[in-house]
């Protein structure tokens, strides 16, 4: 009874996963998984244009029944969309326990526009009062598509880019909202008495700040006393410089991506590559690959999931059995580097040292520690033993 019991939960965990992998964006392993991206980009497309087109009153009279109809299936389809993603979310989140997964993607980013995608087309049988509202609402669909980036890796790096940035864009979005509100309480003080009618209160200086640093220039609102003119050209300089702050963080962060891509097209022999099989125990097991922290040069070059090629992008997470490819990408500077392993035999002198205690070369890094069969993050109060694995990563340079 025990093993039925044990069997039948395993073939229910199988069937999760086959699903999990079919609703999973840019999972083409299977002719499913790879036609359930085509027919979800296909109905998301159908359901955009078909809300753009009904805006036009002719094509509205004449085709509007069919427009009816194709938003009523695509909303149908996001709805068994997000019910197939409520069902895997143990999948997306493994380290969690099922009520946990559920609860951290119900209240995700993706799990509130997946639910949005839909809901908002049936709230009105039930409260009609709020139809234009929940119309509205029915724009956040256009959000879906930010999940094509898993298909291009062009798209891929303009997000890259932005989270990597993300510190230094609001730094520079907080300076340009303060240099806002300060040019707008000047220019409302030197404004006022002059034009009472137009700087009537501080957000008449909010709007002129707004579209005078954003170089937008309406010109329905300007300063007209000398004082205030001399004030706007000042701000007019600055400009430049503000707007400009932004525009060089993304341009930067897009160079530092397309050098980091061309430098691991460009490995070759410069590069050594270990393979790591994870077991359930395992320290690496459960955490997204972001949270391993890899020392700088290293790297997960792909993931080996039951004959599965898995992406390693920073979100994923590792599963037991997953098997590792982990390399090291050739250096900038184009110094010689190593990975590789350190068998700890019964004279090693790390025999019975912690981590921190031990002394090799500042160019060398500890990658992780195998010991029996388990994977583990070498922190600085971790004693080394007789018959551990050292995965050892450094760098230096070419005698001259």
């Amino acid at each position: 009874m025990v093993e039925d019991n044990r069997a039948g939960r395993e073939k229910r965990e199988r069937f999760r996963a086959r699903v999990f992998r079919m609703v999973s964006v840019g999972v083409v392993d299977e002719t499913v998984n790879q036609a359930y991206d085509i027919i979800s980009t296909a109905m998301l497309i159908a359901n955009l244009t078909g809300a753009f087109l009904t805006t036009f009153d002719e094509l509205s009279a004449r085709f509007g029944r069919v427009f009816w109809w194709v938003e009523f299936v695509t909303v149908l389809f996001f709805a068994a969309d997000y019910a197939l993603r409520i069902y895997t979310a143990p999948n997306l989140y493994p380290e969690l326990t099922p009520a946990r997964a559920l609860r951290r993607y119900m209240t995700s980013f993706s799990g509130i526009v997946d639910l949005l995608s839909f809901l908002p087309y049936y709230l009105p049988v039930l409260f009609p009062s709020g139809i234009a509202f929940f119309r509205l609402i029915r724009v956040v669909r256009i959000m879906r598509l930010f999940r094509i980036n898993s298909y291009y890796d062009s798209l891929n790096v303009i997000t890259e880019v932005i989270v990597g940035k993300r510190m230094q864009l609001m730094s520079s979005v907080f300076i340009i909202l303060v240099m806002m509100l300060a040019s707008s309480l000047c220019m409302y003080s030197l404004e006022h008495e002059a034009q009472p009618e137009i700087f009537r209160n501080a957000f008449s200086g909010i709007w002129w700040a707004t579209s005078t640093l954003l170089t937008i220039g309406y010109g329905d609102i300007y300063p007209v006393t000398v004082m205030g003119r001399l004030f706007g050209i000042v701000i007019a300089f600055l400009d430049v410089g503000l707007v400009a702050i932004p525009t060089g963080i993304i341009s930067a962060g897009f160079v530092e991506q397309y050098q980091r891509l061309k430098r691991l097209g460009e490995v070759e022999e410069d590069v050594r590559f270990i393979t790591i099989l994870l077991q359930e125990k395992d320290a690496w097991t459960g955490r997204a690959i972001r949270d391993l922290g890899l020392p700088g040069g290293a790297l997960i070059a792909a993931i080996d999931r039951g004959g599965r090629i898995i992406p390693p992008r920073g979100d994923v997470v590792l599963q037991g059995s997953d098997r590792l490819i982990i390399g090291a990408e050739a250096l900038r500077d184009e110094q010689p580097m190593d990975l590789k392993e350190v068998v700890l035999t019964g004279e090693h002198p790390w025999n019975g040292v912690a981590v921190k205690d031990i002394v090799i070369p500042r160019t060398s890094f500890l990658v992780m520690v195998r010991r029996k069969g388990r994977t583990l993050i070498p922190r600085g109060s971790l004693v080394l033993h007789q018959g551990d694995v050292v995965f050892l990563y450094s760098r230096h340079r070419e005698e001259e």
